[in-house]
């Protein structure tokens, strides 16, 4: 009974620990857009005010396999952006709908734009990587922008602002993070549950600090100097990654290259998925491709569970128990605990959406989400080591190996 009685007050001082976390982070959002703030419109003088001279060329690069509901839009916003010194290459990587035809079209009409069409996968290599690399091959320019094809160009300054940022930081590898369009309702409840994973253990504050061997990019958008690009191998040493993006930072970070990530409000969106399935697939994918070790997964595991679960079971347990009549301070404690923790998350939440990009009125199903998305990690960790296998863009992985 004494033993029972310790775990309960030890749980009290555990959801309060999780209420103090809460608290902190409403600093570390306020020094998040005071010392990184997004990346906007109008950050820099407009190109067409600037020397041409300063503007090396860049090749963009969009890998595309079935997107035939968004390649027009991405091609024609890219080629839209007012840089005035840049080529596009869509690489048409094996689609069965007319993702191939579409951009040939476009092409016709615009002799910046090239298609390069693949028809069959290299042996040992994964999709994406597998195109960029032949994209890599065509290009022409001195720097290197990786473009994913579900992104909109919601800017025509989202090309020369990344450079002229990445130039004012000294920075040859530079990511510029999306902003989320999510139209269903189970997309806008779990993206940012699932990206605020991502975020603790890739805080942009460390990923930019060179002295931190915190390294992260997101493949949306990575605009990289050539001799950076060739410096870590190209696409060679993570040809059988499934998120070559983030195991490129770490090449370059390691490396010594000068990395960085910036927010952005404005410039540019991502659909990553649609709908409930193709959303737990996704996020399947993105945990078990980043992280190098159970023992990380394990680790946002228990982080989900103890910040994000935690503090309501508390609180609705102590409310259960106080309106039955419990008036000891067992009852009491977990009552006051869990809802001050929950209380300072839902605050914390509210200056977090709108930086993804979802409507602050989602805040109130984080509790769903983090359910749901501590059963995603479980399904990670499943696949992490191969043990179960991954279908992503018609393609099936387990472990690092191709298997249909």
């Amino acid at each position: 009974m004494i033993l029972l009685y310790s775990l309960a007050w030890f749980a009290v001082g555990l959801v309060s620990l999780t209420a103090l976390v809460w608290l902190v982070r409403h600093r570390e959002v306020s020094l998040a857009v005071r010392e990184d703030p997004p990346l906007r419109p109008g950050d820099y003088r407009p190109a067409a005010e600037c020397d041409t001279a300063d503007w090396p060329m860049i090749s963009v690069l969009v890998a595309a396999k079935d997107e035939q509901a968004v390649i027009e839009k991405c091609l024609r916003t890219v080629l839209d952006q007012d840089y005035p010194n840049f080529e596009v290459i869509c690489i048409n990587d094996r689609s069965g709908d007319d993702t191939g035809r579409i951009a040939d079209s476009i092409a016709a009409a615009d002799q910046r734009l090239r298609v390069v069409h693949v028809t069959e996968l290299a042996d040992g290599w994964f999709g994406k990587n597998n195109a960029m690399r032949l994209g890599v091959e065509a290009a022409r320019g001195d720097w290197f922008c990786f473009i994913d094809a579900d992104c909109t160009q919601v800017s025509r300054q989202s090309l020369s602002l990344a450079y002229q940022h990445a130039r004012e930081h000294g920075s040859p590898f530079l990511s510029v993070l999306p902003q989320l369009v999510a139209d269903g309702f189970w997309e806008q409840v779990l993206q940012p549950v699932c990206g605020g994973i991502m975020v603790f253990w890739f805080r942009p504050k460390r990923v930019n600090n060179p002295k931190s061997r915190a390294a992260y990019a997101n493949g949306a958008f990575m605009l990289m100097d050539k001799k950076a690009y060739w410096q870590i191998g190209g696409h060679e040493p993570v040809k059988a990654e499934v998120n070559e993006d983030i195991h490129m930072a770490r090449l370059a970070k390691a490396d010594g290259i000068r990395l960085r990530v910036v927010q952005n409000q404005g410039l540019y969106t991502t659909h990553m998925y649609h709908g409930f399935k193709a959303t737990w697939r996704g996020w399947t994918r993105i945990f078990y491709g980043s992280f190098v070790s159970r023992g990380r997964l394990f680790a946002s595991l228990a982080m989900m569970v103890l910040m994000g679960v935690f503090p309501y079971l508390s609180f609705i347990g102590g409310l259960i128990a106080v309106l039955a009549g419990a008036t000891g301070p067992l009852a009491w404690g977990f009552l006051i605990a869990g809802g001050a923790s929950a209380f300072f998350q839902q605050t914390v939440l509210l200056r977090f959406y709108p930086l993804t990009g979802i409507p602050t009125r989602y805040v109130v199903t984080y509790i769903l989400a983090a359910f749901i998305c501590t059963a995603i990690i479980i399904n990670a960790i499943r696949k992490v080591g191969g043990r179960s296998a991954v279908t992503w863009r018609g393609t099936t992985y387990k472990g690092k190996q191709r298997v249909g």
